[in-house]
């Protein structure tokens, strides 16, 4: 029986030592230990096969937060122009705070964002239909379900990795430091 402390076993995240050709080797087609520190998958099982790399994951994301503004703000509804707003400003925020290379602070960890861009896809798809502006703004409908379904299939085959380690749920913050350090 093993009585070691959860906080202080072992986890999967856990800097591995890098050859100094893979750390020279950057760019968004980077998925070698350089590129950062593997994510757990989703549930134990998902991301079901990972090819699309987290850079390339950061941009959609902020492009679909930003096409979900835009189409509510250029809505002449009031009800598509509110959830636009609401939700395009919601994924930026996320997109911001997470734990990844295009991001402006290292807050979210990286297995959460999984989670939020899943969450946060169906409220997009299923906004129009809820709160009844489907019909009146077939634009941003068709916008936001386009949007809600890409991100849910980009983030089923995202590569996630982490650049900092931060994990939540442990009292502190946990630096792992550099890849490779």
């Amino acid at each position: 029986m093993d009585l070691t402390p959860d906080w202080h076993k072992k986890t999967p995240r856990e800097a591995v030592p890098v050859p100094l050709a893979v750390r020279e080797r950057r760019g968004l087609w980077d998925k070698s230990a350089a590129a950062g520190i593997p994510a757990m998958p989703l549930f134990g099982v998902l991301p079901l096969r990972r090819l699309i790399p987290q850079d390339i994951h950061s941009l959609m994301d902020y492009q679909g937060a930003l096409s979900v503004l835009g189409a509510g703000l250029l809505s002449r509804c009031a009800v598509a122009r509110t959830a636009g707003v609401v939700l395009g400003c919601a994924g930026l925020g996320v997109s911001l705070l997470t734990d990844y290379r295009l991001s402006l602070r290292k807050l979210i960890p990286i297995e959460m964002h999984e989670a939020i861009d899943h969450v946060w896809s169906l409220k997009v798809i299923a906004a129009p239909f809820l709160l009844g502006y489907s019909r009146r703004s077939r634009w941003a409908t068709v916008v936001n379900v386009v949007v809600g379904a890409s991100t849910i299939l980009g983030s089923l085959f995202t590569d996630y990795r982490a650049q900092r380690g931060v994990q939540w749920g442990r009292g502190h913050v946990t630096d792992l430091g550099p890849v490779g350090g």
